[in-house]
């Protein structure tokens, strides 16, 4: 008889287990939030907090209620800015979370919710031209992303809608840029972070990525670009 092959498994300590099993309602464990601008039928526009976004090269990945204006928008009019609020706009995001632009209100919305036609002025935000699209941007959002829909597709449970967003402009504001690069500074951006319907905003830093171009020293930013463990080309 064969023996058992060696286990690859580290060996056990007498560290006892502290992990609970639990059954959490969402899993927002710690998403940033965004803006998304969209056309509505009529020609005006649609501004939407969302929880569900993340980036892969120069596309933009977001998750959307079915049946809400955004998902509705972008399946005709796939034209969107994807604006990234910093943590002291927290207020109008929450101004915006129990709204909608959809009437009558869709059953499947939480209680609470009510139907407003201008949800820029109802944040207190303000929308300015974009470049290439026709959504407009939230100027007091120090990132915007304006972008097109390429892809609107249900997710596997059909209640939501994913979309992949191709970005084709970015906008900063200069102060969250280093000088002379295209490059944010990290320690002068923070998202604003969602995390288990909490707003959060960034700690500080702990370290980089072997892959960052903004290392820091002593001196400041070095002038040697490195290349993250975390970056999908490197998996």
């Amino acid at each position: 008889m064969n023996p058992a092959p060696p286990s690859h498994l580290p060996a056990r300590t007498a560290v006892a287990h502290t992990h609970v099993e639990i059954e959490p309602s969402i899993l927002y464990f710690g998403t940033p939030v965004v803006l998304l601008s969209t056309e509505n039928e009529d020609g005006s526009f649609n501004l939407a907090p969302i929880s569900s976004a993340w980036a892969l090269g120069q596309t933009v990945v977001l998750g959307l209620g079915r049946e809400g204006q955004t998902a509705y928008n972008l399946g005709t009019r796939p034209e969107l800015v994807i604006n990234l609020p910093a943590p002291a706009q927290w207020p109008a995001v929450e101004r915006l979370a129990p709204l909608t632009g959809r009437h009558p209100v869709p059953a499947t919305k939480p209680e609470g919710c009510r139907f407003e036609p201008d949800k820029f002025a109802a944040a207190g935000l303000t929308g300015e031209p974009s470049q290439l699209v026709r959504p407009p941007r939230v100027a007091e959002c120090p990132l915007q992303l304006e972008a097109r829909a390429e892809r609107v597709r249900p997710d596997v449970a059909g209640g939501f809608v994913i979309v992949e967003a191709v970005v084709c402009k970015v906008h900063a504001d200069p102060g969250i840029v280093v000088p002379g690069t295209d490059h944010i500074d990290p320690a002068a951006w923070s998202p604003l972070v969602y995390n288990f319907r909490h707003y959060f905003g960034l700690g500080p830093e702990l370290g980089h990525s072997y892959r960052t171009r903004t290392p820091r020293s002593r001196e400041g930013f070095a002038a040697e670009p490195a290349v993250g463990a975390l970056d999908p080309g490197n998996r």
